[in-house]
């Protein structure tokens, strides 16, 4: 049987990616502070700590590993030196796993390591002229956390080259869907208009690709089983403009007019456009996303409506 290890069970990801795992027949270890629902076995360790990281890997004895586990508090991770002790603990993690008989490992990047000023230029030069963000632009982030993680995709090819590992390594585009935490476009939108609460916002002219969780949780799975070596790009494939997103969950909601456009300005080293080329996830891995944009809204707002009466009528 397929053994898997997988970081970042309990989180945003992680919670959709072991039931995804468990349909493709892996028996799932899981390591970290909190136990995920549906794994086999559970190795409690504090991943930044070298002994206690080291000696998950030992017990679970995986022959795959994916690696979930980072800083991810929203608004905080852009720029926290927390950023450098992961990938301090990544590299050392994915060491470890190979050197206990561990013979494939995917490992989530993201679309920030992509250098963002280039993406019309791309776009113009596309036979398509879609714009989107193929697997071999230029990696230049504008971010520690995007640096940090171009950086440890670097080293660990390198490494796996060397130490015969198969190595994945999946850029996750925007994510939103049902258990986002506070700070998350769609669920804060979601959350301020059911509350009947103002949504000051930028205008929305930008146009970004957004997944839905399951879909991130399916895509991480099928990477994890497939063959497929190098950076792949996990994104819906398509870019839709931040208005478009509001207005849908403002008509859900039923409270379009508490939307104040414009009431934010826009950043000025904000792209226009941030959108995933899936060729290779499509062709290579052979998957493709389920849900439609308007279909993974509703799903969310209805799981906050759910969440919200819960909370009013509770004691």
């Amino acid at each position: 049987m397929k053994r898997v290890l997988v970081t970042g069970g309990a989180g945003f990801v992680g919670r959709h990616a072991i039931p995804a795992l468990a349909a493709r027949g892996f028996e799932i270890h899981a390591a970290g502070r909190t136990e995920p629902e549906g794994v086999h076995a559970f190795h409690a360790a504090d991943l930044l700590d070298p002994g206690q990281r080291r000696a998950a890997v030992q017990r679970a004895g995986a022959s795959h590993l994916l690696h979930l586990a980072w800083v991810t508090t929203p608004g905080r991770y852009w720029q926290t030196p927390d950023n450098l002790d992961w990938t301090a603990a990544s590299l050392d993690l994915v060491r470890a796993f190979r050197e206990t008989g561990g013979r494939r490992a995917v490992v989530a990047g993201t679309c920030a390591e992509y250098d963002w000023t280039t993406i019309a230029r791309l776009g113009e030069a596309t036979a398509a002229g879609t714009g989107h963000l193929p697997e071999s632009a230029p990696c230049d982030p504008a971010t520690l956390y995007g640096a940090a993680k171009d950086g440890l995709h670097r080293i660990l090819a390198s490494y796996a080259a060397s130490a015969g590992l198969s190595l994945a390594w999946g850029r996750l585009f925007y994510l939103y869907g049902p258990g986002e935490t506070p700070g998350r476009l769609v669920g804060d939108a979601a959350r301020a208009l059911l509350a009947g609460q103002r949504l000051a916002t930028s205008e929305g002219r930008q146009r970004r690709d957004f997944l839905h969780i399951a879909d991130a949780g399916a895509a991480f799975s099928a990477l994890l089983d497939a063959p497929v070596e190098g950076a792949v790009n996990i994104g819906s494939g398509t870019a839709v403009s931040v208005r478009s997103i509001l207005e849908e969950i403002g008509a859900r909601t039923g409270r379009p007019d508490l939307i104040d456009f414009g009431a934010r300005p826009l950043g000025p080293a904000e792209p226009a456009c941030i959108e995933a080329d899936i060729r290779r996830l499509a062709d290579e891995v052979g998957f493709c996303p389920r849900y439609g944009l308007k279909r993974g809204l509703a799903e969310t707002v209805a799981s906050w409506r759910a969440a919200l009466s819960n909370g009013a009528s509770g004691p």
